[in-house]
């Protein structure tokens, strides 16, 4: 009995040794409110030009400007669009702590999702190594990384993550995919957005299959917002609900920071998770 409670109490610290080295916390206590808005962190912006040797379109690169850190999140555009649907979250998104990228697409902004997803992971690449710019790269901490995207490129990030293991997160939002809605190699910690009137990307037809499709023992969520069409996830300045779960998402399983967790799985996620906000919440919490 002694040999296993103390077998069981070195797992623990070893755990916690463990968690408290990837774990950040960025930024003041969250409340609902600052959840809601703006972060507290003054940020800058970088243009990157297009160019073949990027493996992406190009972008613009939102960061803190803040000593320390940070974790990296590539955001992709969906069919037709470019970087400005997709940069208020990017913005949002440094303010809390991040450094992001709204990037554009290689091919006319008619790549499939496949392709963005591979160009999602090429976006992350380019702001973890050597090339990033200057003013960037001490802002970067190259293992916390995400990926997010609307419409077609919410499929690229289910791609994304079917191909590296290592990125922490994913947030599609109203995912578009034709080719299939089956991704049970995913074990990155995913939440799929989608609405209840949208009609390019019903949430019936795409994002629930793709949900369920991501094995139960994922940290995985899945919200339907009433009344959202395809177009509130790449509105500026966006959906309350959208920026809301963009950063919640991200400061649990990007920075590790718990002092989130009840936002996702506690009372204030009870709060917040009216009918009036969402006609389906599914999630596998406790995270």
């Amino acid at each position: 009995m002694r040999t296993t409670f103390r077998t069981a109490a070195l797992m623990t610290a070893l755990m916690a040794i463990s968690f408290s080295t990837w774990a950040a916390q960025n930024g003041p206590a969250p409340t609902s409110a600052s959840v809601n808005a703006a972060g507290t962190f003054a940020t800058a912006s970088v243009a990157v030009a297009s160019s073949s040797s990027l493996g992406f379109g190009g972008g613009t690169i939102y960061y803190p400007t803040a000593a320390g850190t940070y974790g990296v999140i590539a955001l992709c555009p969906g069919f037709t669009a470019t970087q400005t649907s997709v940069a208020w979250l990017a913005q949002r998104l440094a303010t809390h702590g991040f450094v992001t990228i709204a990037m554009n697409t290689n091919n006319a902004l008619l790549d499939s999702p496949a392709s963005r997803g591979t160009q999602l992971r090429a976006a992350l690449t380019y702001l973890t190594g050597a090339t990033a710019p200057a003013a960037v790269k001490s802002h970067v901490d190259a293992s916390r990384r995400a990926v997010y995207g609307h419409s077609m490129g919410g499929g690229g990030v289910l791609y994304a993550l079917s191909s590296d293991k290592t990125i922490k997160a994913g947030f599609p939002m109203a995912p578009f995919n034709t080719a299939t809605t089956s991704f049970p190699t995913i074990t990155s910690a995913t939440m799929i957005l989608t609405g209840t009137a949208d009609t390019t990307a019903p949430g019936g037809t795409y994002g629930l299959p793709m949900y369920n499709s991501i094995p139960a023992t994922a940290k995985k969520a899945y919200a339907l917002l009433n009344g959202a069409v395809h177009s509130t996830f790449s509105a500026n300045p966006g959906d309350d609900r959208v920026g809301r779960y963009g950063v919640l998402w991200a400061k649990q399983f990007v920075d590790g920071d718990t002092r989130y967790t009840s936002f996702l799985c506690g009372a204030d996620q009870t709060a917040y998770n009216t009918v009036a906000r969402f006609t389906s919440y599914l999630s596998t919490c406790p995270y």
